[in-house]
């Protein structure tokens, strides 16, 4: 039985919605691309962008039931880490995984082959995501300067 892309589509939105929120919580200036998502051939726009403390994070948002492996369109991440960085930001996938009620991330640049010649689609396996970071942990590490950044500089 094939699933509905509307369906799909729309649970997808509403990831990246609920990230939105939570990361506005956080204290983040936030906003969901317009066209996230959209089938445009030469335009760069990545689900969400997430700025604090001077810290810009360009995310590809992803959401599954379950831990299982995805995969992901490389031109899709290419895209994603332009936009990032020209930003001057971090490109990152956030997954949500209903099942462990849990958001892990990925760092983009860490998942893109180094070669010329990209496949199609990259594939994250299952046991990647499973020991990925907690996003929200991630993102706290990330923004706050702690007292030795302060001591080795």
């Amino acid at each position: 039985m094939k699933k509905n892309s509307n369906s799909i589509k729309r649970k997808g939105t509403e990831a990246e919605r609920e990230l939105v929120k939570k990361l506005w919580k956080m204290g983040f200036a936030v906003i969901r691309g317009p066209a996230s998502g959209a089938k445009i051939r030469h335009a760069i726009y990545p689900d969400i962008v997430a700025i604090k403390n001077c810290k810009v994070f360009v995310f590809e948002v992803k959401k599954r039931k379950e831990l299982k492996s995805i995969y992901i369109d490389s031109r899709q991440l290419q895209k994603v880490l332009e936009f990032a960085r020209r930003a001057g930001g971090e490109a990152l996938i956030a997954i949500k995984i209903d099942s462990l009620k849990s958001w892990k991330v990925l760092e983009v640049s860490k998942i893109l082959p180094s070669q010329d010649a990209l496949p199609e689609k990259v594939k994250l396996e299952k046991e990647v995501i499973e020991n990925a970071e907690e996003l929200f942990s991630y993102l706290s590490k990330k923004i706050n300067l702690g007292l030795d950044k302060f001591i080795q500089t």
